[in-house]
């Protein structure tokens, strides 16, 4: 049986040290680690998480200090970003030395490098004093996990431990980012937005694949830029229109009498199955989204229509996740 628990013991670290899976907290989503310097270890995070093996792992490190013993900064721009927004919800892709298993980077000669800034998740890394491989705490496909309720039956038996800090803070996983000829480039969106990069450096790309679907086989230096993800049991529909008027028609063109609803608080009058209020801020749609896609599962409804939000700041994260979240079946006018 999985136990969980509020504080940090010494078998924790003796079962990340014996190649087992804890699930910890940080502040963007719950993480399932493993020491990443295990090939062993690593493998059966795939394994539990049924993952596809090009499926690349974030190694999230206790300090900024530790970057050199598994990486190499190869320029300015990479070590500005790094002062800048770590630790924080920010992952950088940087050239791996070969200490890390190439099993972690789908075989490739790159590996994501994370430092949370959650109290919890750094004391973790503290405790077990190895750099920690770990994908959101999720069966794959399936919606990442932000509170422990809604993802311990996925794991019960599977995992010794899960650390219980609560609701993480902001529900979405980490901004990726690699400098591609001195520009960085987001293959993943995050907490920490284009605009927030582009004000530091000046300049930043987005990847093809972060709002359009890349075909299976293509190589990915991040997590969640192939495959249908972050997705309910239920189908979804996701829409978006900046006219309420055309909004609220979208929806109702495609309400059947089993239609779930997750959206702000102006479509909570559209007669339906079921409304879920997401919030009204990018904020709070962020830290709910994913729980909510999890609630509506359990109304057992024929859809789900999801409203989308502007794909600016934050909500350029939020449309990835949910685009990906409704397999691209997606409806914009």
């Amino acid at each position: 049986m999985t136990k969980i628990v509020t504080e940090l013991n010494n078998d924790i670290k003796e079962e990340i040290l014996k190649d087992n899976l804890i699930i910890f907290p940080t502040e963007t989503v719950y993480g399932i680690g493993a020491n990443a310097l295990s090939e062993k270890a690593v493998n059966k995070i795939f394994a539990v998480k049924t993952r596809a093996k090009n499926n690349p792992l974030i190694v999230h490190l206790k300090d900024k200090l530790e970057i050199e013993k598994y990486a190499i900064i190869s320029n300015q721009i990479e070590q500005k970003l790094i002062d800048a927004f770590m630790p924080g919800p920010f992952t950088i892709i940087l050239k791996k030395k070969e200490i890390i298993p190439s099993c972690v980077t789908a075989n490739m000669d790159s590996v994501g490098i994370r430092i949370p800034i959650h109290q919890m998740a750094h004391d973790f890394l503290e405790l077990v004093n190895v750099p920690i491989a770990a994908p959101s705490a999720n069966i794959s496909s399936r919606p990442s996990g932000t509170k422990v309720d809604d993802i311990k039956d996925e794991f019960d038996s599977l995992v010794p431990y899960i650390i219980d800090n609560g609701e993480a803070t902001i529900g979405l996983e980490s901004t990726v980012v690699k400098v591609i000829d001195n520009i960085p480039t987001i293959l993943r969106p995050g907490f920490v937005t284009y605009e927030d990069i582009f004000s530091l450096i000046g300049s930043c790309n987005i990847a093809p694949g972060v709002l359009t679907k890349l075909d299976n086989n293509t190589k990915v230096e991040s997590p969640g830029m192939l495959y249908k993800h972050y997705a309910p049991k239920t189908n979804c529909l996701l829409v978006y229109s900046s006219k309420i008027d055309t909004l609220k028609q979208i929806i109702n063109d495609n309400l059947d009498n089993k239609t779930i609803i997750i959206g702000s608080s102006k479509l909570k009058d559209i007669p339906c199955y079921h409304f879920l209020n997401y919030g009204d801020t990018l904020e709070e749609i962020s830290h709910n989204i994913f729980s909510l896609l999890r609630l509506a599962d359990k109304y057992e409804a024929n859809q789900i229509i999801i409203e989308g939000v502007k794909k600016e700041g934050l909500g350029l994260a939020i449309m990835n996740r949910l685009i990906r979240t409704a397999n691209f079946n997606y409806i914009e006018k």
